[in-house]
């Protein structure tokens, strides 16, 4: 009988919304598995929940780098030898001002490359430990900006946003994998959900903040609440959606 404690993976976990995600699954009694692409910060983190009483270390990550990714799903496999939740919570947001007819290609590569092929690697690597666990569950940590409901409807505050190329595409389409992936392993104990946490005060949102002057008083925690609930739902529970604090968020 395997002994270990249950496990959880949360990429770009050393600091923001990611680092409070690992947090409250910590809280709830998780092991914790801090994915960053710095050694340092990652230990950095760890050892914070590690002070505070919680069962945590660093694994260095780069969601972008196939060997990054491939050494980290071998460090797991050989310790702690069990995963059964995974965040993908690495994310970047590209330029704060970035209209489609004025298109960086480079930096569209760059936000796609960590939003969406970042969460394929991490996901596909981590997957046969997954599926080797009693309750896997997997959250994409995705953006109410991806909702296409929402950027088309001239009630919501989203119509009146500046048109920007890279970051909402990426989210969109890191959505419609959510469903596929959900699709794929629906006849499995493994759960795959995405979750919107809505613009919290952190350092991804300084770039947008400083570009559009406005201010954001959301909290880190509040934003990972939904990434927790659905990290640890009930084997009753929900595949394929997208929630937010508020219950289902319109694709």
């Amino acid at each position: 009988m395997d002994t270990t404690p249950a496990t959880a993976l949360v990429t770009g976990a050393n600091k923001g919304i990611g680092h409070a995600i690992a947090k409250g699954l910590a809280e709830r009694g998780l092991s914790v598995l801090i994915g960053a692409r710095d050694p340092k910060l990652g230990e950095k983190a760890a050892a914070s929940l590690r002070e505070a009483g919680h069962d945590a270390r660093a694994v260095v990550l780069d969601v972008t780098d196939p060997a990054s990714v491939r050494a980290a799903a071998e460090q797991i496999t050989a310790d702690p030898g069990r995963l059964d939740v995974l965040v993908n919570n690495a994310g970047i947001s590209g330029p704060a001002v970035h209209p489609p007819d004025e298109a960086d290609m480079d930096a569209v590569h760059r936000v796609f490359d960590t939003n969406l092929y970042g969460v394929i690697r991490v996901t596909n690597a981590m997957l046969p430990l997954l599926r080797r666990s009693p309750a896997g569950r997997i959250v994409n940590i995705s953006s109410g900006t991806s909702s296409m409901a929402a950027m088309t409807d001239p009630a919501h505050y989203f119509w009146n946003m500046d048109a920007s190329v890279a970051y909402p595409a990426s989210k969109a389409a890191l959505n419609m994998l959510t469903i596929q992936y959900a699709k794929r392993l629906r006849d499995t104990n493994i759960l795959v959900n995405a979750a919107a946490p809505g613009a919290c005060a952190t350092d991804f949102l300084i770039p947008f903040t400083r570009a559009t002057g406005r201010t954001v008083d959301r909290t880190a925690e509040q934003g990972a609440a939904i990434a927790i609930r659905l990290a640890t739902l009930d084997d009753d529970g929900p595949t394929g959606g997208f929630f937010d604090d508020d219950g289902p968020v319109p694709w």
